[in-house]
């Protein structure tokens, strides 16, 4: 059936239930402009910003810029007035602002004239600043364990000294832990007990930790690539400038053959010493000592990055706002050169923001101009942790909060997900999260639009608080909702694609995407059209 035909007649069909905006403005007209959104349309722009000459779109990358660019060059064209006041006097579609990366600078440990790797010959167990090279005495402190039964730091002095500690506990040769007694493990064998070994070290006043791995060559191997997929939260963008978290007695983790070479002798002298332990059951804390220095160097970086935002003047409500928002960044080319796409994370919001501006620019070039003014925002920085709309809600925002009536986010919408893979519904769900969260206002306009224009499946398996995914709070509208500004977030939910080189759009769903973006402008229509302001009932985590 004809979506125009279905629903204009379900518009006469229950005219009296129609919400209180839509009727003010005509049904039928709300309904002649959201036909205006198209798969077609919402396509073409979409195999403009997940091309591959977009790079993946990461923040602060020409990639995002050109899409900064073509976002900006499409409110243009549309008839959407910039509002970024910027520093010439002239009103913007851009709203700039810098982040901040910390990176590793100069980082090695050194013995003698041989410098140790970062990455390939040590890692570390969280951040550390030594900023000019320091040298430092080793010495080894056993599993580094002090206990009833077993103590590794008995008549021994590590104030201002790096101990080399080795991992695990010692065990006898019946595989018995020496601290136990038993089969089981002791709590310094357990999970934690590399943090209660570390906590001990630094009460003893040492300056330096490093754990020996109990891996083998091939297993300490593994453990660096885990360590490296892991190292990317030290370099995060922040919107901070300045000091970080950082200590001054660092925990590097080094295999045997460095922790050999630490402690001034051969890896075979070392193994022979460890298994000492095992077979008198006593430390041999102490035999061996060495000579290292370390530089661990912290540096900053600013990378410029721009949210891109277009404006509609409301009439008599004009100075409240209802926000559409989606992010444009994704997460750019992998380290083997694929590039990372986004079409539908969030490329697909993105286009989605595009064309519910132009139905509403041209309702109002038609004079059914919102009564509300609307912003239209894209944000960046979302991928990074949806520092964009952080930004924009927390540091910058061009209009008060306080006149900010709701935010309607679209993220990941026209993919199919393997959720409703095969199932009725498969190309006519979205789940709608946080709708009922702080207005109930708002999630009654919103199933009352579903239920009598676009009949779409409203799955709130996201909405729940107890959500193992959280999805609630990985997009951009949180940064609302934590002002009590109410929300609602559409979203197709999660695939095998996601954040890989396949989120392509070939498998974008376009008929999918257009009923999502026309229930979002149907939705906005009657938000904005309203004669009462959303009221804000509830604070739902």
């Amino acid at each position: 059936m004809n979506p125009s035909v279905r629903l204009t007649a379900f518009t006469v069909l229950l005219g009296g239930l129609i919400p209180v905006g839509i009727q003010a403005q005509a049904p039928n007209k709300a309904l002649d402009f959201a036909q205006t959104i198209t798969a077609a349309d919402l396509e073409k722009h979409l195999r403009v910003l997940a091309a591959d000459d977009m790079q993946g779109r990461e923040t602060g990358t020409p990639g995002q810029k050109r899409a900064a660019e073509y976002i900006a060059k499409q409110f243009t064209a549309d008839g959407l007035k910039p509002i970024v006041p910027g520093t010439d006097g002239t009103l913007s579609y851009s709203q700039p602002f810098s982040l901040y990366r910390k990176t590793w600078g100069e980082f090695y440990v050194k013995v003698g004239d041989k410098k140790m790797v970062y990455g390939t010959d040590f890692t570390t167990n969280g951040l550390v600043s030594i900023p000019t090279e320091t040298a430092y005495e080793t010495v080894f402190v056993g599993y580094g364990i002090s206990d009833a039964k077993y103590d590794d730091y008995a008549n021994l002095d590590v104030k201002g000294k790096a101990v080399v500690i080795l991992d695990g506990e010692p065990k006898m040769a019946n595989g018995q832990s020496v601290v136990g007694g038993s089969a089981d493990p002791s709590k310094w064998g357990l999970a934690d007990g590399l943090r209660a070994k570390t906590s001990l070290a630094k009460d003893k006043g040492a300056a330096q930790i490093l754990v020996i791995s109990a891996e083998s060559v091939e297993g300490y191997k593994q453990l660096l690539a885990q360590r490296s997929a892991m190292q990317g939260r030290f370099n995060r963008l922040s919107l901070k400038s300045g000091a970080e978290n950082t200590g001054s007695v660092g925990v590097f983790l080094v295999s045997q053959e460095v922790g050999a070479m630490l402690l001034g002798t051969k890896a075979a002298t070392f193994k022979k010493t460890v298994e000492q332990i095992g077979r008198t059951g006593k430390t041999t804390a102490g035999s061996l000592k060495g000579q290292m220095s370390v530089k661990a160097e912290r540096k900053e970086e600013a990378v410029q990055t721009e949210n891109v935002m277009g404006f509609i003047e409301g009439s008599d409500k004009k100075e409240e706002v209802v926000i559409i928002s989606a992010h444009y960044d994704h997460i750019g080319v992998s380290a083997d050169g694929q590039v990372n796409n986004g079409a539908n994370d969030d490329g697909s919001g993105t286009v989605s923001v595009l064309e519910i501006a132009q139905a509403f620019q041209e309702a109002k070039n038609a004079g059914n101009g919102p009564r509300r003014s609307m912003l239209f925002l894209t944000v960046t920085g979302e991928e990074k942790g949806l520092l964009g709309s952080q930004y924009y809600a927390d540091m910058s925002p061009v209009l008060p909060l306080a006149n900010t009536v709701c935010d309607l986010n679209i993220d990941m919408v026209g993919r199919v997900d393997d959720l409703h893979q095969g199932k009725a519904d498969s190309t006519n769900y979205i789940y709608a999260i946080g709708s009922d969260k702080l207005s109930s206002d708002l999630h009654k306009i919103s199933e009352a639009t579903n239920q009598q224009y676009t009949q779409m499946s409203l799955d709130y398996k996201y909405n729940e608080p107890n959500d193992p995914e959280r999805i609630y709070y990985r997009s951009d509208h949180y940064n609302f909702a934590k002002n009590r500004i109410p929300i609602i977030f559409y979203f197709n939910g999660l695939h095998s694609d996601y954040h890989k080189p396949g989120d392509d759009v070939e498998k974008i769903n376009f008929k999918l995407a257009e009923k999502t973006a026309r229930l979002v402008f149907l939705t906005a229509w009657d938000v904005v059209n309203r004669d009462q302001r959303l009221v804000v009932d509830s604070y739902k985590k």
